[in-house]
């Protein structure tokens, strides 16, 4: 097999191609499509456990949340494009409404 292609180069095409239809589906959203933008956030909780000694288990005995949620940093759209900035969304959002 001899195959002369630079994975590198092949990589890089992809790349590029990938960040062509992602920006492609941002400004041009789908006029037929719903349109929300949403995003995921973790809150992290410390949870403490007691001895059962009888049971010879571990059970839960206090949950307490430790932080408040963050803003995601990547956001998404009900549309199905994913992965979009802040400016991205509000840009995606907006030529939604205007089709």
């Amino acid at each position: 097999m001899d195959d002369e292609r630079d994975p590198e180069a092949t990589l890089r095409e992809w790349k590029e191609s990938m960040q062509a239809e992602h920006a492609d589906a941002i400004a041009n959203p789908d006029p037929d499509a719903e349109h929300a933008i949403e995003g995921v956030t973790q809150v992290s909780y410390r949870v403490s456990f007691a001895y059962d000694a009888d049971a010879g288990e571990l059970r839960r005995e206090t949950v307490e949340q430790v932080d408040d949620p963050a803003e995601p940093d990547l956001l998404s759209c009900s549309c199905g494009v994913r992965g979009m900035t802040r400016e991205e969304a509000r840009e995606h959002v907006a030529a939604a409404r205007t089709e």
